[in-house]
């Protein structure tokens, strides 16, 4: 089955969904008053509970269940931030060849062992980027309690490439492997291995980039997107671009070895000028292998520009983690502060340190603000609910990632393959920024697909992906109580409480069917746990649980972080 066709077959059975207003959520999340909390990086020094832990969590986790909100409640906020951004020194073991079919077999890499490490195969380019597809989003559902993930993402994001764009998936894993690996590192140390990554020549043509034609893609991208930004204070000109294209003149991929080279035949050896906003810098042309240090200089006259470069950076990361409105006080009192210490050594880790343990980051201005991106609301149901996921035949671990991929992508973020360069608009589109993550098509979508997860959702025929709800319910600490029950799922789901309006219509419609009286569900609750073996017992409690979820689902609050 062709990957599209796989993704339609998704939706073929539509359940009715309860329409959230698109506007109304929106509205939301837009500032009023642009009263955006206190503008502050000094440690946060206030109260260190649930509220401030699920915050901390839904901001740089793909989901969390209670177990990892005890386990960092019972630590200081500053050694819980410390534990996230601890990430572990291994890597994941590599995609693996889960693709195989009864008509068609790899004839290369049986199954179960990785493909990563070739041969490349024309036959399989497809069924190998299925699989790098499922491996990603089984990377993002993974329960490790660090941040690599989220720091993925946003690298994905920043250095946007194209997996449908890369001839070789081998190429395209080991670049999203080289962005797991250094994601918390060195920035400038990073710019320079995205510089000449296979994956990154091939996407933005350096790889034709030569001396007799030249090519701007990269060199533009570099400036604009990757450090400099486009915001009046950075002031390169277009033959600054032209003069960067003409420094990375040379550089060349082995597909044979898949690796990349320097070839001084096809370097512009000439000196290159820039303009006044790089202080006249002159790069000198060099002969030989020695054009190659040439990429070392252009990087350092960039960086040079250390203040455009670190803010442009850190306003990213606060788009991304904090709130995308950065008004003069935000501006002033967190991004500069952040970027004067971000451009002393352009270290990620302390950086994000800063920004996390900041009082900023927890005013409750910047709390339940935040509209969730697909990996977010699939990530989070799927943790929050415990659901179980192959980890024995390859097909099926391969089958369930993918399909958790798949209603990703139909919800609007195809995850290995950012709609251009510039990554997804919710991060860069002014003024909506991540409102654009809902339309009409995506939002339905999303609640179809967790509701689907919810009552079990079937992918490759009889295969399912399911909820416990009645675990679920058995976790909180009176579940025969209908409104303990509802409070502490409220609390555990959303960023924010709902009205009590909204309370009382939800118990009624939901756990008491239509009743009054809350002895309704606590018979009905008891009854089941004294004969967990009647199914009409058990049946009556999981109906109730679905209705009350689904409820919860389709809010405007379930969307938000």
């Amino acid at each position: 089955m062709q990957r599209r066709d796989f993704i339609s077959e998704l939706f073929t059975e539509k359940e009715p969904v309860k329409k959230v207003n698109i506007e109304t959520l929106q509205n939301q999340v837009e500032p009023k008053d642009l009263d955006l909390g206190i503008g502050s990086i000094a440690n946060y020094a206030g109260v260190w509970g649930d509220a401030q832990v699920k915050h901390l969590l839904r901001r740089t986790l793909f989901g969390f269940n209670r177990s990892d909100v005890n386990f960092f409640k019972s630590m200081t906020m500053s050694d819980a931030v410390d534990y996230l951004l601890n990430i572990p020194n291994t890597q994941p073991n590599p995609p693996i060849n889960g693709y195989n079919t009864q008509n068609m077999v790899d004839p290369d890499i049986s199954a179960g062992a990785t493909w990563v490490n070739g041969p490349d195969n024309n036959d399989f380019i497809g069924q190998r980027r299925a699989s790098l597809y499922a491996w990603n989003m089984q990377q993002v559902l993974n329960p490790d309690r660090h941040i690599r993930e989220k720091m993925t993402v946003f690298m994905h994001n920043h250095f946007a490439t194209e997996i449908e764009q890369v001839a070789s998936p081998i190429i395209a894993y080991r670049h999203h492997k080289m962005l797991r690996e250094n994601c918390l590192g060195n920035f400038k140390s990073l710019i320079k291995t995205v510089t000449v990554d296979m994956a990154m020549l091939i996407y933005l043509n350096g790889y034709v980039n030569t001396k007799t034609a030249p090519d701007e893609n990269y060199a533009r991208e570099l400036m604009e997107l990757f450090t400099l930004g486009k915001l009046p204070e950075s002031q390169y000109t277009e033959d600054d671009v032209k003069a960067a294209a003409r420094v990375l003149t040379g550089w060349r991929i082995n597909y044979t070895g898949l690796s990349t080279f320097f070839s001084d035949v096809v370097h512009d050896q000439t000196n290159k000028t820039f303009s006044s906003f790089f202080n006249n810098t002159v790069i000198n042309g060099q002969t030989g292998a020695a054009g190659a240090n040439e990429t070392d200089d252009l990087i350092n006259m960039i960086f040079s520009k250390s203040d455009v470069v670190a803010r442009h950076v850190v306003r990213k990361l606060y788009r991304y983690f904090v709130y995308y409105v950065i008004d003069t006080n935000i501006e002033n009192n967190v991004i500069i502060p952040l970027a004067n210490d971000f451009k002393v050594n352009w270290e990620i880790k302390p950086l994000l340190s800063a920004l996390l343990k900041s009082e900023h980051f927890y005013d409750t201005k910047n709390v339940g603000c935040y509209i969730k991106n697909p990996l977010d609301v699939f990530g989070s149901f799927i943790k929050q609910f415990n659901v179980q996921f192959p980890s024995s035949v390859p097909e099926d671990i391969h089958d369930s990632y993918y399909a958790v991929w798949a209603g990703a992508a139909v919800s609007g973020m195809f995850l290995g393959n950012p709609p251009n360069v510039s990554g997804w608009p919710a991060y860069y589109q002014t003024p909506q920024y991540h409102q654009l993550w809902l339309n009409s098509d995506t939002l339905p979508k999303r609640i179809q697909y967790t509701v689907a997860l919810m009552v079990g959702f079937n992918y490759k025929g009889s295969k399912k992906l399911q909820a416990d709800v009645i675990e679920f319910a058995k976790q909180s600490s009176d579940p025969s109580n209908p409104n303990t029950l509802i409070q502490e799922t409220i609390d555990f789901l959303y960023a924010m409480d709902i009205s009590s309006t909204q309370k009382a219509g939800l118990k009624q419609s939901t756990l008491l069917f239509g009743q009054t009286n809350d002895i309704y569900w606590t018979n009905a609750w008891n009854d089941y746990i004294n004969n967990p073996s009647d199914t009409n017992k058990k049946n009556t409690v999981t109906n109730g649980l679905y209705l009350m979820l689904k409820y919860l689902l389709d809010l405007a609050e379930n969307q938000l972080a």
